[in-house]
């Protein structure tokens, strides 16, 4: 069903309008200029189209407001029914056509009854004008229960789940499977072993700290002479090994003094002879201690500690020099 509302002005309604008893005559010039007004007044024309006032619940009106005016047209926001049951489902963009303007809007309710959708205010002009208000009558879906039998509500249903339902869980196990792998590796890495720390102290500060670290031990107050000796000597050997780049650990002491005889003899080391003799002297001393139970005096064991810092001391300096004086050759 189609209806179409139209709201216009003409001399023929003024007539009925005003004539019959109790008008009073007017002149001609008042006629005319009536005449005039109410030309221009119907210069701007509003009507509504819809394309039906019954519908079941649910179902979709098309419901248009037609302004044969093209400038200066404002519509202002739809005004629904008193009960708010009629619902502005779209509202679509003004369409222009030639001189007019359409406004259209799709409409639906979701209860059933009548009813009374107000006439809309259009303003042309800064001038309001208002439609004729439409009654549209909402109805149920019948149902048949003798060939529709009814049944039970059925119970809530899960919807099945999806991958991306377990996405959340999925890159948090992932965290946390990446902070457990951090954590295991510093805790379960392999740690330097006290060679290895040695090895990246520079030589000649690693056999000052573990002369230290003798001392603080105080194997000889214990009767540890033979520990003593070894861990001496091998202060010793590991940094003439690590600082003239002489096999000192795997050599006897009559090899380890012929290599670094031969040694100091062809590399212009030049050596101190008191130096040489003071390393060989404490070799062969702790040679005796740890192979044939000799036990030096407590005055020659303090002697051996300090020719074996002293031995150090002036292997050091003796290093550098030479390792100077070649880079000055290059």
């Amino acid at each position: 069903m189609r209806i179409g509302i139209k709201q216009t002005y003409n001399v023929k309604d003024f007539r009925q309008r005003f004539s019959g008893a109790g008008f009073l005559p007017v002149t001609k010039l008042s006629f005319v200029a009536l005449l005039f007004l109410i030309s221009i007044s119907g210069q701007a024309q509003v009507a509504t189209k819809i394309d039906t006032t019954k519908i079941r619940i649910g179902e979709q009106i098309n419901y248009e407001i037609i302004v044969e005016e093209t400038e200066g047209v404002r519509f202002p926001k739809f005004e629904s029914d008193s009960l708010n049951r009629v619902g502005v489902v779209t509202s679509h963009k003004i369409d222009s056509l030639k001189d007019r303007l359409v406004k259209k809007y799709t409409l639906t309710s979701f209860d059933s009854g009548s009813y009374v959708v107000p006439g809309q205010e259009i303003f042309i002009k800064n001038k309001r004008y208002l439609t004729d208000q439409v009654i549209i009558d909402v109805g149920t879906v019948e149902v048949d229960t003798l060939k529709q039998p009814m049944h039970h509500i059925k119970d809530i249903q899960n919807e099945p789940y999806l991958f991306s339902d377990y996405l959340n869980y999925f890159w948090g196990l992932i965290a946390l499977l990446l902070v457990i792998g951090l954590i295991l590796y510093f805790i379960l890495k392999d740690k330097p072993t006290e060679e290895e720390i040695i090895s990246r102290i520079p030589p000649f500060e690693a056999a000052k700290m573990r002369l230290k670290e003798l001392d603080e031990k105080k194997l000889i107050s214990q009767n540890k002479i033979k520990m003593y000796y070894v861990e001496l000597t091998d202060i010793v050997r590991t940094f003439i090994e690590r600082e003239m780049n002489i096999p000192a650990l795997e050599s006897t002491t009559d090899e380890l003094l012929e290599t670094i005889t031969d040694f100091n003899n062809s590399s212009s080391l030049n050596i101190p002879q008191e130096t040489v003799v003071k390393l060989k002297k404490l070799l062969q001393e702790a040679d005796l201690v740890k192979f044939a139970k000799s036990k030096p005096l407590q005055n020659e064991i303090v002697l051996h500690r300090e020719d074996a810092e002293g031995i150090i001391d002036t292997l050091h300096p003796v290093t550098v020099e030479s390792k100077e004086k070649e880079d000055d050759g290059e």
